[in-house]
């Protein structure tokens, strides 16, 4: 049994019957009456993504995970399939377990959290950045710009990322997974 000074990102823990996966937290500490955690939660089984507060001190239950490294294989259209690196066992999730699939291009290496009790994956993290390719976009006209303009563009994996003007179809991009958003553009 852990307590709310416990939590971090990526904590797994049970409430209202379902296991849920700390996304955000902030510990906040007013100058009038107790402290308190204000938590961003998703769960792991619906995909819904909740905020709740805990006092201080408050008892939580956490699940016990193992991580493993795992490959993205392929998508069905309604599973995604993985590789256990160790054992070459299969896997596949449900698209709502995964928190950005349109930025997962198949071979990806990601970290999927299984939990102990069971043997049921839990969620599926990324790494930080990953290298894409750029598909389509549109030409961007020289002296056409503004501080920070940007466009849309299209990436290997169908995904859509405002890019800046000077990017060009074919160009590799780095692309941070958390939020979605271009990162640098990759030299070869």
């Amino acid at each position: 049994m852990a307590t709310t000074s416990d939590i971090r990102n990526g904590l797994c823990i049970r409430y209202n019957n379902d296991i849920y996966k700390i996304i955000e937290f902030l510990h906040v500490k007013p100058g009038k009456g107790p402290a308190f955690v204000r938590t961003k939660m998703k769960s792991v089984t619906t995909g819904k993504v909740l905020d709740n507060t805990f006092s201080a001190g408050h008892k939580i239950e956490d699940v016990r995970v193992e991580t493993h490294k795992f490959q993205y294989l392929y998508n069905d259209g309604e599973f995604y399939h993985f590789m256990n690196e160790a054992d070459y066992t299969q896997i596949r999730l449900l698209e709502s377990a995964l928190d950005r699939p349109d930025l997962m291009k198949e071979g990806e290496i990601v970290t999927i959290q299984i939990n102990t009790e069971d043997n049921m994956p839990l969620s599926v993290d990324m790494p930080a950045t990953v290298i894409l390719e750029v598909t389509h976009t549109e030409p961007g006209v020289k002296g056409n710009t503004a501080t920070n303009a940007t466009k849309p563009a299209t990436v290997e994996t169908g995904a859509e990322v405002n890019v800046p003007l000077f990017i060009n179809e074919g160009d590799k991009i780095k692309v941070e997974t958390e939020k979605g958003t271009y990162k640098e553009r990759i030299k070869e």
